[in-house]
């Protein structure tokens, strides 16, 4: 097989990993390929969700906080979940896109 999709811990969901480009692929791997990132995709809202309430329990850490290193770290640390956030929605909008690009051709 010359795809997979391997998990991205940072993200918490597997990526899809290519070995050839998009256009190489049989419509019968595509649609198989797009199946599977449909139901990886179904998950990606509880991912946010789950780290939501991360970076809400580090904003109430950082609220009531004393040590400003550890706020220092604890902004960081949102920072970070908050970008992670910012990665999976991209990723979820790849379905639409490949979509898209695969009804144009």
């Amino acid at each position: 097989m010359s795809w997979n999709f391997i998990i991205d811990d940072r993200l918490g969901i597997p990526l899809p990993h290519f070995e050839k480009e998009w256009e190489d692929y049989t419509e019968e791997e595509r649609s198989i390929i797009l199946l599977h990132w449909e139901e990886i995709r179904g998950t990606i809202p509880d991912q946010v969700k789950r780290l939501e309430r991360i970076i809400i329990a580090k904003q109430n850490q950082l609220n009531i906080e004393d040590n400003f290193k550890y706020s220092c770290q604890l902004n960081s640390e949102i920072a970070d979940l908050a970008g992670t956030i910012n990665e999976l929605h991209l990723w979820f909008r790849v379905n639409q896109d490949v979509t898209a690009s695969a009804a144009h051709h």
